[in-house]
């Protein structure tokens, strides 16, 4: 008998296994805008910036004036500049002051820093006005201020109505009377806003003069 002959099956070709090659991993600073994550921007060369830091500012500040002074001196004319400026928080709290200087900058920061050390304070009544009327002198000057009811407005030259506006004061009338220099209306307006009594300063008046 003839041999069978034994056909044998090829063998099954063995699975090629290819090495799993690691995706390159590309540098920070040569990737697409897209895939970048957030907060991983580079850092550039002197990027060393610190946070702003918001400063409120406790007072409003109104330049009234600004004049020009000249010295004569034995090489010419020296000339310098001097500011008058106002300050209050609008909410009875007010100030003023002056400063001299070179430049005119630097007499209105002179301003600024004597208003900061020459504040006062008033009462305010409802309505966002005066208690009552009230005469206020300085030198020559006379400042006249009356209360005046709801709406009415500020009724006033320009250094009277930037001491009151700062001041808080919304409603009253005024008149300026005798020198009409600025800073002796200021003083004289504020002559007039210290001198003024609230209702129970008035009250203890009376009953004392009893």
């Amino acid at each position: 008998m003839e041999e069978e002959k034994k056909v044998e099956a090829p063998a099954q070709a063995e699975e090629v296994k290819t090495p799993e090659v690691a995706p390159k991993e590309q540098p920070k600073g040569n990737r697409p805008h897209g895939d970048r994550p957030r907060g991983d921007r580079p850092q550039r060369r002197g990027d060393h910036r610190r946070p702003r830091s918001e400063e409120v500012k406790e007072y409003e500040e109104v330049v009234v004036e600004i004049n020009r002074i000249a010295k004569t001196v034995k090489g010419g004319r020296r000339m310098r500049f001097s500011a008058l400026v106002v300050i209050g928080n609008k909410k009875g709290k007010y100030g003023f002051g002056t400063g001299k200087a070179a430049e005119v900058p630097d007499a209105i920061k002179k301003a600024l820093e004597a208003a900061k050390k020459n504040t006062f304070e008033i009462h305010i009544v409802k309505g966002d006005t005066l208690s009552h009327e009230v005469i206020g002198k300085f030198g020559a000057c006379s400042v006249f201020l009356k209360p005046a009811p709801e709406g009415t407005g500020i009724i006033a030259g320009g250094p009277v109505r930037a001491i009151l506006e700062l001041a808080g004061v919304r409603n009253v009338t005024s008149k300026v009377y005798g020198s009409r220099a600025p800073i002796n209306i200021i003083r004289a307006a504020h002559n007039g806003l210290s001198n003024l009594k609230s209702y129970k300063q008035v009250q203890a008046l009376r009953a004392k003069a009893e």
